[in-house]
């Protein structure tokens, strides 16, 4: 017969994990002898070496009885039941870890791949990343209100990109952040944005239902406005032309259709 200490050095385990076993009813609790000490037969050997043997392969304890118990078919059952369960759990890890890659990379927090991919591009056309960051800010909030249709709203801001004027745009506006509310490059980027918004007028494009409510809109006019002492001027300079908004187009200057101000 064994003591509780020969028994775990036979299978492999401390004397603190057979106690865990017998508090959890894995491992039988044997008798005590006269001597007080309770003492384990080779039966106790075998059990605690195929409990070992489960926990070592992953098998919750939760589960091991399950399995003991088991039959050949019920526990190749029960086998093939865990193994589907980790599979998925590794799926579910990789996803994380795809995840954590993307967040990694800094513009992937809270935004789309479309809208990564978009920025990307400004990157490439040599736009500011001080103005980069401001424009993913808006994206992250564009994106969480309307996360269904980013991808659609993402793929006309590319379309926009192929339009030289859009390009020269994003150029100006890269370092206009730091310009005075006095800068005369401010006219020409109002020259500019009045051409796009004619030309969005004149293809149907502007006042379209967007799903974003007009509070929201607000918000992000209102941040573009507090972002640079020359947004101010440039947004009332166009709506003394007659525009409103930056976000939204809100009144359409007819007389101005078919008008489009020479380029700059």
């Amino acid at each position: 017969m064994l003591t509780i200490s020969r028994l775990a050095a036979y299978a492999g385990v401390t004397v603190r994990a057979v106690r865990h076993y017998h508090q959890i009813g894995l491992l039988p609790e044997p008798e005590r002898d006269r001597s007080g000490y309770r003492t384990y037969d080779a039966g106790a050997v075998v059990r605690l070496i195929r409990i070992r043997t489960l926990a070592d392969a992953g098998v919750p304890l939760g589960r091991v009885q399950e399995l003991l118990d088991a039959g050949p078919e019920e526990f190749a059952g029960g086998v093939q039941e865990m193994d589907k369960d980790l599979r998925a759990e590794i799926r579910r890890l990789q996803d994380t870890r795809r995840r954590l890659a993307r967040l990694a990379a800094g513009d992937q927090l809270a935004l789309p791949q479309s809208v990564v991919d978009y920025l990307d591009r400004l990157r490439g056309l040599g736009v500011d990343e001080a103005y980069i960051e401001r424009e993913r800010d808006a994206w992250i909030m564009i994106a969480a209100q309307v996360p269904h249709s980013i991808d659609i709203v993402i793929a006309k801001k590319h379309e926009e990109l192929d339009d030289p004027d859009m390009v020269k745009l994003y150029g100006l506006l890269g370092g206009a952040l730091d310009w005075p509310a006095d800068d005369p490059r401010i006219l020409e980027v109002a020259d500019i944005m009045e051409r796009l918004m004619i030309r969005a007028v004149e293809a149907g494009e502007a006042g379209a239902d967007d799903g974003i409510d007009d509070q929201f809109v607000g918000l992000l006019d209102s941040t573009m406005v507090e972002s640079s002492p020359s947004a101010a001027r440039l947004l009332a300079i166009l709506e003394k032309r007659g525009w409103r908004g930056w976000t939204r187009i809100e009144r359409v200057p007819a007389d101005r259709l078919g008008t489009e101000p020479p380029p700059s």
